[in-house]
């Protein structure tokens, strides 16, 4: 009866919170460190992320200024230019991944969400330049390196150095 009337007076009904649906969906259970991926494996997939976000990048402005002819030159075309904001965030998103399987024993989906969200969150700068009035053309060409870049990191991660599916032997928590 006191659950009734609680109801009654909120205008909620009881159930699960939002939170606890939230961790459900992205299986947050805390698997004590056991299903980390293996560290040589999450070394190589980062040296290819890294490797390959900078090779990426390199080929989308040479095609992007193939295409925009205008932007030849644009400031942040620049390998070094790039490169250094590429590589501490690529290296960000790698430290992730392990960070991710610490929280979630099937830590994929909640790393896809991460991502989109961390790549979405990233086009920021991205929008704000165009708006002080870089060309439109050459903010596209960096808007489609801030793909990429979720592009080549996220697979390279989550198929280079996997989730064990089962918790891995010789790991205590």
């Amino acid at each position: 009866m006191q659950e009734q009337s609680s109801t009654r007076n909120t205008g909620v009904a009881a159930g699960p919170s939002v939170l606890s649906k939230a961790a459900a969906y992205f299986t947050i259970d805390f698997p004590k460190g056991q299903r980390q991926p293996a560290l040589g494996r999450f070394i190589v997939a980062a040296i290819v992320s890294v490797v390959v976000s900078l090779a990426a990048c390199a080929v989308i402005v040479v095609i992007g200024t193939a295409i925009f002819p205008a932007t030849k030159g644009y400031e942040h075309f620049g390998f070094l230019n790039y490169a250094k904001l590429t590589v501490p965030g690529v290296l960000a998103a790698c430290l992730a991944w392990p960070a991710v399987t610490l929280i979630s024993s099937r830590a994929v989906r909640l790393f896809v969400w991460l991502t989109v969200a961390v790549t979405v969150v990233g086009l920021v700068p991205d929008a704000w330049i165009l708006f002080r009035g870089a060309p439109a053309a050459a903010v596209l060409v960096l808007v489609v390196m801030h793909i990429a870049l979720a592009l080549v990191t996220f697979p390279a991660l989550v198929l280079i150095a996997p989730q064990p599916r089962t918790a891995v032997a010789g790991r205590h928590g």
